[in-house]
Order: structure tokens, then C-alpha cells, then sequence
């Protein structure tokens, strides 16, 4: 079914399911017929390669990914779409929908079962109200995947894809940065989507790095630094780390001298390297005060 881009198409096979869009799943689906099969190819389906889908729709891009890698399993929460995709796709048979939702599924199993002996990545059309979650869901499961490639709300791809030490960074750039090496790949406009929204998209591709970007004592620790320290922008890094860590000023300064950030210094001015001195030196000092005691 070549055909799922054409609106005419898709609306009379919503309406013999009896399909409405939801807008608290965020529902936009693409009907652009440029957009799926770029997606695709850029997101590295191919023969040898195991997709992962998540958030299929009507099977748009699971269609232009099946007919490129060997095998597509699809996660959709959204039952109502089940018998949609099972028309839709019915012609293959390297395609295995799963409904479940993607922050819930046991992710490591259905890969190790589906994708036995195949490269994988990840390609999905993401609602943006849960983009960050399921983003850092799967960098955070440390999943054997190549590549996460994602279409996003444009804003949140410029966020995503932040330089470190840049004024656009923050700490979901920092996260990012730290297991994937992020770049924008091509911007959708919001007449690519049936409903469309009220924003532009942007494709955006994760390549996944073999060894996180640094090394920190304590990886926990690390993200805690970097969360505090964006929490509050406008504030210096001294400031927001004193309040999200709980910590004293004078031992934050020693951390901060100790890693060679200056007192000034804001979260946004700071790269993974410097995140990653700041972390182990609280580490090292939370340690010498622990054995102090």
C-alpha cells in the first residue's frame, strides 16, 4: 500500500475503522510522500539491519523502512491502530507489530529476541509531549543499537542537538552528548502532518558512541551535577549547584577551583570534560569528608 502518503487514502481507511485522532497521544500523522522514504535511508535501513519503530500510526514510515531492512518490529500504545496496521502492512511479512507502551516494554528481550544477528536501529515519528522520556529512555537502557533517528518538534531537535559549552546546550544536550554523537539531519514542515500542528519538525539522528563521550567516578553523580546545574539558568553554576546538590558554597568553590571552572562560570559555558572534572572532584570531596567523619 505505496500509497499511505495520499490524504484521500488515509482518511477513508481511518473512517472504515472508525478512527479519530487522539490529541492526548499527541496524534499527527505524516502524509508528506517525500519525508518516510528519506527517513528511512538516512536512519540506515537496510539489509542486514533490524528496525525498531516506535509510535508506527498508520504504518507510513514502517512501510518505507520494511521494504529497505530485513526485519521492522513496531511498537504502538494506541490499540485502535492494530487493525489499521494490520491492513496496511499486511503485504509484508518482515514486519511484527507489538501494542505496548515503548517506557514500559522489556526493550533488551525484544531486541535479543527479534533481532538476532542483525545490526539495529531506532526510527521513530515521536509525539512531542513525550519526546525527552523516550529519547533517554532508550539511551539510558544502554541498548545494542547503531542509531536512534527520530523526527521531533524542530525547537526540541535544536535542544537535542545543542553543543556542549554552547548558549543553547542544557541538560538534555549534555545527556545526550554523553552516549551519542547528535546531529540534525533535515526540517518537515507542519503540512507534512494530517492533523497538522502547529509547529515545524526536524528529523534528528543519534549515532550511537561505542564509550560515553567521558568518563566520570560516578556516572549518578555526573547527571545529578548536570541536572542541578541547568535547573536554574539565569543563576551562576555556583548558585544552582548549591541548591540542587544541597552542598555548601565554600565546598562547591574548592570543587570548581579543583576542576579549573571559574566561580563566575554557568552551566551552559561547560563542556562533558568539565562536567565530568566537577562530578569526580564533589566525588572526591564528598569521600575525603566521609572518612573525615
Amino acid at each position: 500500500m505505496s500509497h499511505l502518503s495520499n490524504i484521500g487514502t488515509v482518511k477513508d481507511i481511518l473512517s472504515r475503522h472508525g478512527f479519530t485522532f487522539s490529541k492526548k497521544l499527541g496524534q499527527n500523522f505524516l502524509i508528506n510522500p517525500s519525508v518516510c522514504p528519506r527517513m528511512a535511508e538516512m536512519g540506515g535501513a537496510a539489509p542486514g539491519v533490524g528496525v525498531l519503530e516506535v509510535g508506527p500510526g498508520i504504518g507510513v514510515l514502517t512501510y518505507e523502512l520494511a521494504q529497505r531492512a530485513d526485519k521492522v518490529v513496531a511498537i504502538e500504545l494506541d490499540d485502535r491502530l492494530l487493525p489499521v496496521l494490520a491492513e496496511t502492512l499486511g503485504e509484508f511479512d518482515n514486519v511484527k507489530v507489538i501494542h505496548g507502551d515503548v517506557l514500559k516494554v522489556d526493550l533488551p528481550r525484544i531486541i535479543e529476541e527479534e533481532f538476532a544477528g542483525l545490526e539495529v536501529v531506532v526510527c521513530a515519528n515521536l509525539p512531542y509531549y513525550i519526546t525527552s522520556p523516550i529519547v533517554m529512555g532508550i539511551l539510558e537502557a544502554k541498548l545494542p543499537v547503531r542509531a536512534i533517528t527520530v523526527m521531533v518538534q524542530k525547537e526540541a531537535a535544536a535542544r537535542i542537538c545543542a553543543d556542549p559549552g554552547s548558549r543553547e546546550a542544557g541538560a538534555l544536550s549534555a545527556a545526550v552528548s554523553y552516549y551519542a554523537q547528535p546531529q540534525v539531519l533535515f526540517g518537515v514542515s507542519r503540512g507534512s502532518f494530517m492533523p497538522a500542528p502547529d509547529v515545524d519538525s526536524a528529523v534528528i539522528r543519534l549515532n550511537i558512541r561505542p564509550q560515553p563521550a567521558v568518563s566520570p567516578r560516578d556516572e549518578a553523580l555526573f547527571f545529578r551535577v548536570i541536572k542541578a546545574g541547568f535547573s536554574q539558568r539565569r543563576k551562576t553554576l555556583l548558585n544552582s549547584l548549591s541548591s540542587g546538590l544541597a552542598l555548601s558554597k565554600p565546598v562547591l568553590t574548592a570543587a570548581m577551583e579543583g576542576a579549573g571552572i571559574k566561580a563566575s562560570a554557568r552551566a551552559e559555558e561547560l563542556t562533558l570534560a568539565d562536567f565530568c572534572r566537577l562530578s569526580d572532584q564533589i566525588f572526591a570531596l564528598k569521600i575525603s569528608e566521609n572518612n573525615g567523619k
